[in-house]
């Protein structure tokens, strides 16, 4: 059964809006590990059915394996009620056979080589690779991924290029997308985006964006779009053995996790319920983005949205560091 919508925000100063959660398409390009086509197809068709409309990917997941499956997905959804995202900064290049593994963490052969690209001219040929992909007639947001050690050719080239294309209708809306917080903090500063996409960085374990990305993202007005919010897994299933940021966790995170599910448990919630819900507590977050890799997990993201969760635990969770 399809339902409406979910709750809907406004990104930022664009003109589109986006469903408090969102889809990311990183897990459905292989991360870590392989999701057949029935799997794929199956989240996407449940995140949709499931009220969700807003769906970010990139080039890099899956080395565009990501971009086509969710193109796939969508191409016969009506064009007007979803919004999509992709980025740009990494141009996949073919390489010849015979192929290897991929070796950036997704069980995908290595049939192209990424090359970073932050020049103007990167960013056209990226968006136009990734609509190709797609097979989209646009695409909504575009966000600069991961310039980290080229902030400044992203800042002088790829950013004018993005607004130039803004300008001209081509995208709807236009941002930054990291793991750290500086960076996009100047972004906002510095620049007349829209929207950055955090990762990891605005969670029940590490909230070092709110010291200064999250005030100055709302006194700018530029919205912000919340991912990795169960920290690459140990806030969706704390034990020994589960991931944090792309790692297996450490001991004392481990400890810390489990410390804040014993508070959750009090109160009948579940951590990856309270997990999800965390970020868009703050005003300047438009939508948590759930990397799910089955009908299931997006199922259950979606189902856990409408559970209440006692003002009590969040001042617990709080007091244990949250």
């Amino acid at each position: 059964m399809i339902t409406a919508p979910l709750r809907m925000r406004r990104l930022g100063r664009s003109p589109l809006q986006v469903t408090e959660v969102s889809l990311g398409a990183a897990s459905i390009g292989n991360l870590f590990t392989e999701v057949d086509e029935e799997a794929a197809r199956a989240t996407i068709d449940a995140a949709w059915d499931g009220g969700v409309r807003a769906f970010d990917t990139a080039p890099h997941y899956g080395l565009g394996l990501s971009e086509r499956r969710l193109g796939d997905a969508l191409r016969h959804r009506p064009r007007s009620e979803y919004v999509i995202s992709t980025k740009v900064g990494r141009l996949l290049q073919p390489v010849p056979p015979p192929y290897g593994r991929d070796r950036e963490g997704f069980a995908v052969p290595a049939t192209h080589a990424r090359v970073l690209d932050f020049s103007a001219d990167g960013v056209r040929r990226s968006l136009a690779a990734s609509l190709d992909r797609l097979g989209l007639d646009r695409i909504d947001i575009a966000l600069i991924h991961d310039p980290d050690d080229y902030g400044e050719q992203a800042l002088r080239e790829a950013y004018p290029a993005l607004e130039r294309l803004r300008a001209e209708g081509v995208v709807g809306a236009i941002g930054v997308g990291m793991n750290g917080a500086g960076m996009l903090t100047r972004f906002v500063a510095d620049t007349d985006i829209d929207v950055v996409l955090i990762a990891g960085r605005l969670t029940l374990l590490d909230q070092s964006a709110a010291d200064a990305l999250l005030p100055l993202a709302l006194q700018r007005g530029v919205a912000v779009l919340a991912g990795g919010v169960f920290n690459s897994g140990l806030l969706a299933a704390p034990a020994a053995g589960a991931y944090f940021d792309y790692q297996p966790a450490p001991a004392a995170l481990v400890r810390r996790a489990l410390e804040l599910e014993a508070a959750c448990g009090r109160y009948g919630v579940p951590l990856r319920a309270a997990a999800a819900r965390f970020p868009l507590r703050h005003p300047a977050v438009a939508s948590v983005l759930i990397g799910a890799r089955s009908a299931a997990e997006i199922s259950d993201a979606i189902a856990l949205r409408d559970l209440d969760i006692p003002a009590a635990l969040w001042d617990d969770l709080a007091a244990l560091g949250a």
